[in-house]
C-alpha cells in the first residue's frame, strides 16, 4: 500500500486523514494524484466507491487560494444532490484545517441561502449544473476566477442529458484551468469532453471485474404499495445479511421504522446521517448484529461487505448500470447471491426495460407477504 505523504500530500492534510482512520491510498488515488497535484490535466477511469473524491479532492485543496465574494477558484461538477453533499462531507475536514470554504449548491434547497454563503466567499463549489447555471444567471455567481474544475461521474451526466449544461457552463470559464475529469467510462461524449476541455490529460485506469447478471439469482415481485414493507420482511427474514436500496432518503428513514414495527432489526444510511453514525451502522452490518441495512445509492458507494446473501430493490433503479452496481453487492468473492426488484403496477415498463438492456428475461410475479415462495425465492423458478 501506498501513503498519502509518499503521494506528496502535505502534513495537514495527511493528518486531516489518518484521523478520520484514511492511511493508504486506494489504486486510483495513488495512481492520479501526483499527476494531479503538479498541475497536470487528469482523466481518472474508476466506477464509484473507488475513492475517487480524495482523488481529486486532496489536490484542490492542496492548491486553492482564498476566493472573493461570489467568485470561487474551484468547481466541482456532480449529477445529484447526493453526490454534492457527500464530496462536502468528505472533503469539509480538509478544508478546514486549511481555512478554505467548501459549499454545495443543487437545485430542491434554499437558493438564497445559498446565495448568501456564496457572497460571504467560498472557494470550492460543489454543484449540480442545472442550479449552477440558475445563480449564473442570476449573476449572484461569477467563474471568473475559477482555476480549478472537476468533472465527476461524467458518464452518470452523459446518461441524464446534463453534458450540454457542463459545457455551457465550461465555456464560460475565462481563464486556464487545471481539469480533472473521473468516469467509469471514457467512451462517446464523454471522449468528446475530454477533447475539447483537457489538455494532454494524464490518463488513469483501475481495472475492475465487472459485475455479470450470471453471478446472482434475479427474481422480480410485483407488490402492492400497503404490503411493500411487508414483502421486504419475509425476505429479509431468511437471511443474515440483506441490503435494501431506496431512492431518497426520506424512504430509507421511513422503510427502517417500518421494519422495526414488523420486528425486523434494520438500520438506514444516507448522506444526512453523520458519518459516525453510518460508520457505526455499518460495523454492525458487518459484524451481524444488524441483519439489515437500508440505503441510497450514494451512501451504499462505501460499502464492500462480503457474505450479503440479498439486494432488494426497495425502488427500482434509475438504470441498468445502477441496478448492476446496487446488486454486485452480494455474489460476492465467489458466494452466491439473490437480487430481488420490487415493482408497484406504474413501475412494470421501466423495469422491464432495465431487463431487457441487461439480457434478463424474467416475468414479474405477482405476491403477497404471506406468499410461501418469499422463504426461498432462489429455490423458486419463476419461469416455470
Amino acid at each position: 500500500m501506498t501513503t498519502f505523504a509518499e503521494l506528496g500530500v502535505s502534513e495537514d492534510i495527511v493528518q486531516a486523514l489518518q484521523s478520520r482512520g484514511i492511511a493508504d491510498a486506494f489504486p486510483i488515488q495513488a495512481m492520479s494524484l501526483p499527476d494531479a497535484l503538479a498541475g497536470h490535466d487528469v482523466c481518472g477511469k474508476a466506477k464509484t466507491g473507488s475513492g475517487k473524491t480524495l482523488a481529486f479532492g486532496i489536490p484542490v485543496v492542496e492548491r486553492v487560494g482564498e476566493a472573493e465574494s461570489g467568485r470561487p477558484l474551484a468547481l466541482m461538477l456532480v449529477p445529484t444532490r447526493e453526490l454534492a453533499t457527500q464530496v462536502v462531507e468528505e472533503l469539509e475536514p480538509l478544508c478546514m484545517g486549511r481555512d478554505r470554504r467548501i459549499l454545495a449548491v443543487y437545485g430542491g434547497a434554499n437558493i438564497e441561502t445559498q446565495i448568501k454563503k456564496l457572497h460571504d466567499g467560498i472557494e470550492i463549489v460543489v454543484a449540480t449544473p442545472g442550479r449552477m447555471i440558475d445563480l449564473l444567471d442570476r449573476g449572484e455567481v461569477s467563474v471568473a476566477d475559477v482555476e480549478y474544475i472537476v468533472i465527476d461521474e461524467a458518464d452518470r451526466m452523459a446518461d441524464m442529458g446534463f453534458l450540454p449544461q457542463v459545457e455551457w457552463i465550461l465555456r464560460r470559464i475565462e481563464g486556464k484551468c487545471q481539469t480533472l475529469l473521473f468516469s467509469a467510462t471514457l467512451d462517446g461524449v464523454v471522449n468528446g469532453l475530454i477533447k475539447r476541455y483537457q489538455t494532454d490529460p494524464a490518463m488513469h485506469e483501475v481495472e475492475e471485474e465487472d459485475v455479470t447478471v450470471d453471478e446472482m439469482t434475479h427474481r422480480f415481485i410485483h407488490v402492492h404499495q400497503m404490503d411493500k414493507t411487508k414483502v421486504v420482511a419475509s425476505i429479509a427474514r431468511q437471511n443474515s445479511r440483506t441490503l435494501v436500496f431506496t431512492r431518497t432518503k426520506r424512504m430509507a428513514d421511513k422503510l427502517a421504522a417500518n421494519l422495526a414495527k414488523e420486528g425486523v432489526k434494520s438500520a438506514a444510511i444516507h448522506g444526512d446521517l453523520r458519518q459516525t453514525a453510518r460508520e457505526k451502522s455499518l460495523a454492525r452490518f458487518m459484524e451481524g448484529g444488524l441483519p439489515v441495512l437500508v440505503a441510497t445509492d450514494v451512501a451504499a458507494r462505501g460499502i464492500h461487505v462480503d457474505n450479503v446473501e440479498a439486494v432488494i430493490h426497495f425502488d427500482p433503479p434509475e438504470d441498468h448500470k445502477t441496478y448492476l452496481h446496487r446488486s454486485g453487492r452480494t455474489a460476492r468473492a465467489g458466494e452466491s447471491g439473490l437480487v430481488v426488484t420490487l415493482v408497484l403496477w406504474d413501475q412494470e415498463l421501466e423495469v422491464k426495460r432495465i431487463q431487457k438492456r441487461i439480457d434478463l428475461d424474467i416475468p414479474i410475479v405477482e405476491m403477497f407477504s404471506n406468499d410461501a415462495r418469499l422463504e426461498d425465492l432462489a429455490a423458486w423458478d419463476p419461469c416455470s
